[in-house]
């Protein structure tokens, strides 16, 4: 393993989350992973001592490397066992928010069992450390939407429905959640918690996250900027496949908020949690790269059918109604201000080489408190 150090003074939006992150100690693995890093820099800005265990960034540029924020960063593999016990023995984490995995459906196909091995015994080896650990009061599991079993229905997916998987990506996901499930009944079941344990183990499921940053393999956000800086096309290979688009802040906010719950040992939040947008924001690619092309005129594209590309759900969406009831979580951007808030990012750094993360967070920040949501109101 490998320790890196970052210092950079952040906002300190204290007033967030009832405060519950001050001076915490957070271990997020997947920390150089784009969801990763913007949650470990908000961390940061709620106070919290972040330690980060993940493998090093996987794209040039990364958002990590970009927006340098004050974290301890431990680099390491969650399937060696090895490496997340010493990482929680030598820090003592009191909350663990677990996103590391291999996170590509093609690529999947491609390599199966390193995404089986990684999206499943990565968090078997996560849940196993947490056992031995003294520290660790609650855990936050990060799956996927794609976890359950996509019948292509035109309705969202609630939590009870059931968990599957088409391809090694997704079906790896679902096998997370059951794997969650086993361990909160097992191991952490809520009639022992405060007698024979004292954690809270819970799940979050989320997808088709965009903002500034991304420049992961395969994702069509990514795929358009790299396309913008050669000053090319950009080729989208399932136009009419709808999904659910939704900013980066946006789950991560749900995520803080069932972190605070958690903590403060409310058992009744130890469950699996939707988080996704407005059906508004729901659109076919096509669609949203017309949108963005209204945005940032450089943007060039076109559709190519390609039959021999490996099957990907052509529907997919979340319902929320969980989140916004118990939770009193709900999304802040609209797709126009989603889509505005990334490109602007992407145009920023590459005409200026401005870091816009702490701005984006500032505004969605402001953005919650005019709309008096929850979270900003502790």
């Amino acid at each position: 393993m490998g320790f890196r150090t970052c210092r950079v003074a952040g906002m300190g939006l204290s007033n967030l989350f009832g405060d519950i992150y001050r001076n915490k100690t957070v271990l997020v693995t997947g920390h150089t992973g784009f969801k990763g890093s913007w949650l470990a820099m908000w961390l940061n800005d709620l106070g919290a001592k972040v330690i980060g265990l993940s493998l090093g960034p996987v794209s040039e540029p990364s958002h990590y490397d970009l927006a340098h924020f004050d974290i301890i960063s431990v680099l390491g593999d969650i399937r060696d066992p090895k490496s997340i016990a010493e990482v929680i023995d030598t820090y003592n984490p009191q909350i663990i928010f677990h996103l590391a995995a291999q996170s590509l459906v093609r690529y999947s196909y491609k390599n199966p069992v390193d995404t089986f091995e990684t999206n499943i015994m990565g968090t078997i080896n996560v849940f196993e450390a947490c056992r031995k650990s003294k520290s660790v009061n609650a855990i936050i599991n990060i799956t996927s939407d794609k976890c359950y079993e996509n019948r292509e229905w035109v309705w969202g997916y609630r939590e009870k429905d059931r968990m599957g998987g088409f391809d090694p990506y997704s079906c790896s996901k679902g096998c997370a959640e059951l794997i969650t499930s086993s361990y909160r009944n097992s191991f952490f079941n809520l009639s022992g918690y405060g007698a024979t344990h004292n954690i809270l183990l819970a799940s979050a499921r989320a997808g088709n996250i965009i903002g500034g940053g991304d420049w992961g393999d395969d994702r069509l956000l990514p795929d358009i900027m790299r396309a913008v800086k050669r000053n090319a096309e950009v080729i989208i290979r399932n136009p009419t496949a709808s999904r659910p688009w939704q900013h980066v802040l946006e789950p991560l906010s749900g995520y803080l908020i069932l972190g605070q719950r958690l903590l403060e040992g409310r058992t009744e939040y130890a469950d699996g949690w939707n988080f996704g947008p407005n059906i508004e924001c729901t659109t076919n690619v096509e669609n949203l790269v017309k949108s963005c092309k209204k945005i940032w005129n450089r943007i060039q594209y076109k559709t190519v059918t390609d039959k021999s590309n490996p099957h990907e759900a052509g529907q997919l969406k979340l319902d929320c109604s969980k989140a916004h009831s118990l939770l009193k979580w709900k999304p802040v951007w609209d797709l126009q201000r989603t889509l505005e808030m990334t490109l602007n990012w992407y145009r920023d750094y590459y005409e200026k080489n401005k870091i816009n993360s702490i701005a984006n967070l500032r505004a969605y920040y402001d953005d919650a408190k005019s709309q008096e949501l929850h979270w900003t109101l502790q």
